[in-house]
């Protein structure tokens, strides 16, 4: 086994730090969640965490790792008896981002069940996390069944496994930490809520901390046992400290003052619920241990708060997670300390995160990037920042010069509208993609519609299709007892059908044809309403913009639908309207994900009142019209057999309802930007249709989509 990169070790951090001890120092935290870039030492910090822990003490040869002082009396290893045990080091269990629901709760031995009619229970990640730390990486890439069932694992402090009357239940107490990547993705609010705290992180800007981040990584590829040995002595200090504030721990006392504060400033913030005064609570008493008081202080109070609140403050994923500071401090200094006392501690551990006085002392010992709320505005920031990105001035001016494209001057962003709930848009047919919300597909969780042969390993076994097959063969087999003779063979794998995600493109006109600031901003509302759906849903999107000559991919598929929200902010309008490169650069994008993604099904909204006054860089011809090639354009996505629907934006009392024939030609419907919300009493739209229902429709056979794909 390879030296783990001692904890000590890592520079700066002091946030993710403290918060990882935290959770050492008291479990009932709830756990720690991670967000921020990549090579940030979030999952060198996290795997180092184990060897602070201390030891467990364990039944010996129990699989569920129980006390040996108090073992669990419905342990499926038991009965134990009190009494001494073995002594092993704290796990560090890892879920992988592809793990089954099998893998992670355990499984039971189908055949020996329904043969032998033995509860023959293989455990699974839970149990080896008892009493350790489950560690998730990428946790916001996990399917949304495994989260629900890790969450509540951490919440119950127990996993159950009920199968086909067969249940098991075990003790599962471990510390949550997750790590992510908010570019890849966010969590939903109501999963971020399950996490105790969270944390912010990003590389530091100071040469000096990032030379001496390099100078130790790369000493420890070169003697990792030789590294780890020189950080020793730092590791056991925090390790004793660890063990000294668990033991102070239930002496803390949490004053009425203290309590006030938590609401307080909870009710200020307008947190949902009560668990995050609960988590409060838990983080101020475990900083006071750590601190080695006895004693609750403001100051542990407003550490909490800005551990613990800031992920809770997101009502939707558009939201930059994040705690005004100022705000704190005012709502806190209405409940000033009864007895402002000298501080007795010489450590001081609040401030300068866990080890600081240690190995951080040398270079980068005081993180530039420590403020907790000062990181999420940074990264909140970074997607939608560059004016630079979409920026140039110059950018609309370069094609005015080489073509009549110049239907107007660009006009500046506008905001977009309030979002709204919208219709639910869907594939047609059965997909077989990624879990999610929105189509119908083949999925392991839904309900049940059939019987097949197992491929691969058994993980839904379909009860009486076993038994149908294993019962005419049961006189050839030799029965004599009452119990079916099961073999292998005769085993059948239930076929679910539940949802999946799809990949939603977006293709918005940002033509002058749409500059009117009230419809630009009303056409923004809808589009930023749809990626709230397609973010509920589980959905990759991307995002395709078309104005002049050209049409641009703003937004390459991604699972980050907060990104594809500023683009859609920063958006200008102006010039003619390409119609047909935006169709065609579509296809191509579709293209390209067809191949990367096989099995994600994809859905076009297209967003115009369907003018097209220019032909762009639509594949060079110029012996069609605009709108003959938009048509064209439009009749080979649907050859393709791409879902589509045309969102109109048309206004006015006179309508060409040019939307429409863009929507026949791509064979889907068109809907209004008031037809598109969920409470409006016009047209409802359910599902996309993606060819004309027309038998005389050449484009109605496999083959034919097939050859045009």
């Amino acid at each position: 086994m390879s030296t783990p990169y001692p904890f000590t070790a890592v520079v700066g951090q002091s946030d993710l730090r403290l918060a990882l001890l935290l959770n050492a120092v008291s479990p009932a935290v709830g756990g720690v969640l991670v967000r921020g870039e990549k090579g940030t030492a979030k999952s060198t910090a996290v795997r180092a965490l184990s060897a602070l822990l201390p030891q467990v003490d364990v039944v010996s040869g129990c699989r569920f790792s129980c006390a040996p002082a108090a073992p669990d009396p419905a342990c499926p290893d038991g009965p134990h008896e009190a009494g001494p045990g073995g002594v092993r080091p704290a796990r560090m269990v890892e879920l992988p981002v592809g793990a089954s629901e099998d893998r992670l709760v355990g499984a039971l031995d189908i055949e020996r069940a329904l043969a032998e009619g033995v509860k023959a229970f293989e455990p699974g990640l839970l149990a080896d996390a008892h009493r350790g730390i489950l560690y998730v990486d990428e946790v916001n890439l996990l399917h949304d069944h495994l989260i629900d069932l890790l969450l509540d694992a951490a919440a119950m402090g127990a996993s159950y496994v009920e199968r086909e009357g067969v249940s098991v239940r075990h003790a599962a107490r471990f510390l949550l930490v997750g790590t992510m990547n908010p570019e890849e993705g966010e969590l939903r609010p109501q999963l971020l809520d399950r996490f105790g705290l969270t944390v912010e992180v990003a590389a530091s800007r100071e040469p000096a901390q990032r030379v001496e981040v390099v100078r130790r990584r790369l000493s420890y590829e070169d003697d990792p046992a030789g590294f780890a040995t020189r950080w020793a002595g730092d590791e056991h200090e925090v390790r004793a400290r660890v063990v000294a504030a668990r033991a102070l721990l239930p002496k803390v006392s949490l004053g009425d003052t203290a309590l006030l504060q938590i609401a307080a400033t909870c009710a200020g913030f307008e947190v949902d619920g009560m668990r995050a005064d609960i988590v409060m609570a838990r983080t101020a008493t475990a900083l006071a241990a750590w601190a080695g008081r006895t004693d609750v202080r403001k100051e542990d109070v407003r550490q909490a708060a800005l551990l613990a609140l800031p992920h809770r403050r997101r009502r939707n994923p558009f939201d930059a997670p994040g705690l005004d500071e100022d705000m704190l401090d005012r709502i806190l200094d209405e409940f000033p300390d009864e007895e402002p006392e000298p501080e007795p501690d010489p450590e001081g551990p609040d401030d300068g995160g866990p080890g600081d006085g240690g190995p951080d002392g040398g270079p980068g010992g005081t993180p530039p990037q420590g403020g907790g709320p000062q990181d999420p505005g940074a990264s909140a920031e970074t997607p939608e920042a560059p004016e630079s990105g979409e920026a140039p001035a110059e950018a609309p001016e370069a094609p005015q010069p080489s073509a009549q494209e110049a239907a107007g001057p660009e006009q500046a962003a506008v905001r977009a509208a309030e979002p709204f709930r919208t219709k639910m848009l869907s594939v047609p047919g059965l997909g077989e993609g990624a879990s999610g919300r929105r189509s119908r597909a083949r999925t392991a969780h839904g309900r049940t519609t059939g019987a097949q042969r197992p491929r691969g390993h058994l993980t839904k076994l379909h009860l009486t299709a076993t038994i149908q097959a294993a019962a005419p063969h049961q006189k050839a087999r030799g029965r004599d007892g009452r119990g079916l003779v099961i073999r292998k063979d005769d085993l059948r794998q239930a076929t679910r059908e539940g949802r999946e995600g799809n990949l939603v493109l977006f293709v918005v006109d940002a033509s002058g044809s749409m500059a009117a600031r009230q419809r630009m901003s009303a056409v923004k509302g809808a589009v930023l309403s749809l990626l709230l759906d397609a973010y509920q849903r589980r959905d990759k999107v991307g995002l395709i913009t078309f104005r002049g000559a050209t049409a641009e991919l703003a937004l390459p598929p991604t699972s980050s639908v907060d990104a594809a929200a500023a683009r859609l902010e920063q958006l200008p309008t102006g010039g003619r309207t390409p119609l047909a490169a935006g169709l065609l650069k579509a296809h191509e994008v579709l293209r390209i994900e067809r191949l990367r993604d096989p099995s994600r099904r994809p859905l076009l909204v297209v967003v115009t009142d369907g003018r097209a006054t220019s032909a762009g860089n639509a594949g060079g011809r110029t012996d069609s019209s605009p709108r003959e090639l938009a048509g064209h354009s439009a009749r080979l996505l649907q050859a393709g057999g791409v879902a589509s629907v045309v969102v109109d934006c048309e206004s006015g009392p006179v309508r060409l309802g040019l939307a429409g024939v863009l929507a026949r030609d791509l064979g889907g419907p068109a809907v209004t930007l008031d037809g598109l919300r969920a409470d409006s009493l016009a047209g409802l739209v359910k599902n996309v249709r993606t060819a004309v229902t027309s038998a005389a429709s050449p484009h109605s056979s496999s083959n034919s989509n097939r050859r045009a794909a």
